[in-house]
């Protein structure tokens, strides 16, 4: 385990959860601590009686002690205002991804 300092971290910092939690996987980790989790999902449309799938593309803080890599599945919830894009930080990891 990596020694946590970050006050945005989730489990060892200052910052609160609130809101929903939301679980998807990560498809990109270049920026520093941030992680894009992708999450796919279903919109009923009434009006032709038929299913959309969707899917979402959310910032989200990503701590030193969680480092969620590509592939990774992951649980986020939301939290205050981290940037100006980041109102979500990642909480756990639910599955790791089997790399090369």
């Amino acid at each position: 385990m990596v020694e946590c300092n970050d006050p945005n971290c989730a489990i060892h910092g200052s910052i609160r959860t609130r809101g929903v939690e939301f679980v998807g996987k990560v498809v990109s980790d270049k920026a520093k601590k941030t992680a894009i989790v992708e999450r796919d999902y279903t919109l009923y449309v009434y009006k032709y009686e038929r299913s959309l799938r969707k899917r979402s593309r959310i910032p989200a803080h990503n701590p030193a002690c969680i480092s969620a890599k590509v592939g990774d599945i992951v649980k986020i919830a939301e939290t205050r205002k981290i940037s100006k894009t980041k109102n979500f930080v990642i909480t756990e990891i639910i599955k790791k991804h089997k790399g090369e």
